[in-house]
């Protein structure tokens, strides 16, 4: 009788459980074939998904602009400043500082020719023996020394700082991105700061926010109409965004008018046995005050350092008056979140502000996707959560940054109708956020502030 019955189960549902085994056959194949491809952007393969391409479920605002996008690496030299790592009793030593910078246009692209190219970066850290570097390449969507476009007139200019370390194609989701919706866009290596040149931190604590003032002066400089630079005429420096992550969160803020709180100044001058080179961008210095740069129009804070260990106070906060789109982890453990970017963002009362938080994300909230370099057996676990978040899937995050920041920047600098993706419930899993697709503005909260 058992064995009658089973056999009588499995024939009336043998439809069933046949389309059953078929789906989910169909299901692993399309999950298999999207992995490959996602594994694949380290190679120069026109059919395969590459870093900032649009995901089934992107929001609106995340696909690509109608400009075609060209890149080239630019070598700078910020002469005479500190050389911060060889101070010592209070005597501050001079030296050059190199900066290299990659620049993204809108561009034009030759009938034959194709928007790709192959970007270098560089998992682990210099001297360290835990974590030795290991060069890899991955592709994107530029064409390298491609003719710029000028048919458009001028285009604003964005600054990218990346965080500690990092590099400057840690975000080449974005910033081909808003290449191609009509920016100029230029992303720093920060000397002593990047993965193959990392140094003591006193560095990066003084220099982020004078490069990036620095590289929007030069950039002004290159696109002077006239100027023998293949930027003449391109940027509009005048209206410029800022963007950081991390401690390129903590540059861009202190370059947009915040200044650093005296804690940091004191922290400052005991890592340094005796500098006190950081004084220039203390809030209330006025030498600081004086640097205030009104050519600054917009800046995005990346889970921004500092304010959980006392780097933000107050009132160096409340100079921050430019607009500000804040984005973070709610479960970030090194920026910190409830004591960290989001008390940053309620403490700058004097901007009108915004601040989109990834529910369960820690502070992976910016960069690239992990490369494949960084699944291999042997490589330190480091390398893989230098990039990857434990709740959610990377090219997920970029295709929402991309959304957000577009309706952001474009808003601020191109003065852009785009407060519809903006004005969206606080909560997006209580009501659908306009621009995402039904069922997909999950785990998201956007809150916004504006000037007291």
């Amino acid at each position: 009788m058992v064995s009658e019955t089973l056999v009588l189960f499995d024939r009336k549902n043998l439809k069933k459980i046949t389309m059953y085994f078929l789906f989910n056959q169909r299901l692993l194949t399309i999950q298999a074939l999207f992995l490959f491809h996602c594994c694949c952007f380290s190679q120069v393969n026109n059919g395969a998904f590459m870093i900032g391409d649009a995901l089934p479920d992107a929001p609106e605002l995340s696909a690509r602009g109608n400009f075609k996008v060209g890149v080239r690496t630019v070598e700078l030299i910020h002469k005479s400043q500190v050389d911060i790592l060889k101070s010592t009793g209070g005597v501050d030593p001079l030296y050059d500082r190199p900066l290299k910078v990659e620049i993204w246009y809108p561009a034009i692209v030759p009938d034959g020719k194709k928007e790709l190219v192959e970007y270098s970066a560089t998992l682990g850290l210099w001297k360290d023996s835990a974590r030795p570097l290991i060069p890899f390449t991955f592709s994107g969507r530029s064409l390298r020394d491609a003719a710029p476009d000028v048919s458009a007139g001028k285009f604003p200019l964005i600054i990218v700082s990346h965080g500690y370390p990092g590099s400057r194609v840690l975000l080449t989701y974005l910033t081909e991105n808003l290449a191609s919706k009509g920016y100029v866009v230029a992303a720093i290596d920060h000397t002593e700061s990047t993965e193959s040149d990392r140094a003591g931190f006193q560095s990066t604590l003084l220099n982020r926010s004078k490069d990036i003032l620095f590289v929007l002066n030069q950039v002004a400089e290159m696109g002077r109409t006239g100027s023998k630079s293949f930027l003449a005429g391109l940027p509009d420096a005048d209206n410029t965004a800022l963007i950081g992550y991390s401690m390129g969160g903590y540059g861009v803020l202190n370059a947009a008018g915040a200044g650093y709180s005296p804690k940091l100044e004191a922290f400052f001058s005991q890592l340094t046995k005796g500098s006190n080179a950081i004084k220039t961008q203390i809030a209330g210095n006025e030498t600081f005050k004086a640097t205030y740069d009104s050519r600054i129009k917009a800046v995005v804070a990346f889970a921004p350092w500092g304010m959980q260990v006392g780097v933000w106070d107050s009132a160096g906060l409340k100079g921050l008056k430019v607009p500000v789109f804040f984005v973070a982890g709610s479960l970030d453990d090194i920026s910190g979140y409830e004591a960290g970017t989001k008390a940053i963002y309620k403490a700058a009362v004097n901007a009108n502000r915004y601040l989109l938080t990834y529910e369960n994300a820690r502070h992976n909230v910016a960069p690239n996707p992990p490369p494949p370099e960084s699944l291999k057996p042997g490589v330190a676990f480091d390398e893989y959560y230098h990039y990857a978040e434990p709740s959610w899937n990377e090219y997920r995050i970029n295709n929402i940054n991309q959304h957000f920041i577009t309706a952001f920047i474009g808003t601020c600098l191109k003065q852009k109708d785009y407060g519809k993706y903006l004005d969206v419930p606080e909560k997006s899993n209580e009501k659908k956020w306009i621009g995402f697709k039904p069922r997909t503005s999950t785990g998201l909260e956007l809150i916004h502030a504006l000037p007291e």
